[in-house]
């Protein structure tokens, strides 16, 4: 993923905390078996520590590919937001030389996967993914001996990726003056299509934080 310096995460905390917003959906991406393109695998998520749970149906096609290299990327985009041209017309200059862009969030795993068969391991994860998603607890208890995951459990293989890079981007235009960028923050807003208004949230936030970009 390329980053231009203007886009990128401001710490840690920043991709750490947009995730735990609820992006919890992505795409994974796996390498495919030779003469044949990419896997990819639209997927929830959850986080375990500083690994990432997954599962994924047996029958999916993507085992082997991971089988023969277990080394993935997850990605997850979201706060996305497509930008006239003439919203981004540098002042005193005509609407239609602006140039039009796209805004977003992305959070870019690298990882290296480690496939889960042990139906016991199967079950905990699926007991940690469901503290996650449905923390209330209104579900059946997920043992293996118990209806209705305990017969389900052949049905799905689990995947625990250990995380060793991480790449944030936060595509905003903080490199624009601030004038500008408290105007297309505006016209999002008004808009209101789409992700608009959580695009927004996200301009004035990094505006909050950066002000005038310094190189």
């Amino acid at each position: 993923m390329f980053l231009q310096p203007w886009d990128a995460s401001l710490d840690e905390a920043e991709w750490r905390s947009w995730i735990a917003e609820g992006h919890d959906f992505g795409l994974l991406s796996v390498n495919g078996l030779p003469g044949e393109p990419p896997c990819g695998v639209p997927t929830h998520f959850s986080r375990d520590g500083a690994d990432l749970l997954i599962h994924l149906a047996r029958p999916n096609p993507v085992w082997k590919a991971i089988e023969r290299n277990p080394n993935v990327l997850l990605t997850v985009v979201g706060d996305y937001a497509f930008i006239p041209g003439p919203w981004r017309a540098k002042a005193g200059t005509p609407p239609d030389d602006g140039v039009p862009t796209s805004y977003y969030t992305a959070v870019q795993f690298t990882c290296r996967a480690d496939i889960i068969d042990d139906p016991e391991a199967k079950a905990a994860l699926l007991r940690s993914q469901l503290s996650h998603f449905q923390p209330e607890g209104d579900h059946a208890p997920v043992a293996v001996d118990q209806p209705p995951y305990g017969r389900m459990l052949p049905g799905i293989r689990g995947l625990r990726l250990e995380v060793t890079e991480v790449l944030a981007k936060f595509k905003y235009d903080d490199h624009k003056p601030v004038e500008h960028r408290t105007a297309v923050a505006d016209r999002l807003t008004a808009r209101g299509q789409g992700f608009d208004v959580p695009a927004a949230r996200q301009q004035l936030r990094r505006l909050d934080r950066i002000g005038p970009w310094k190189p």
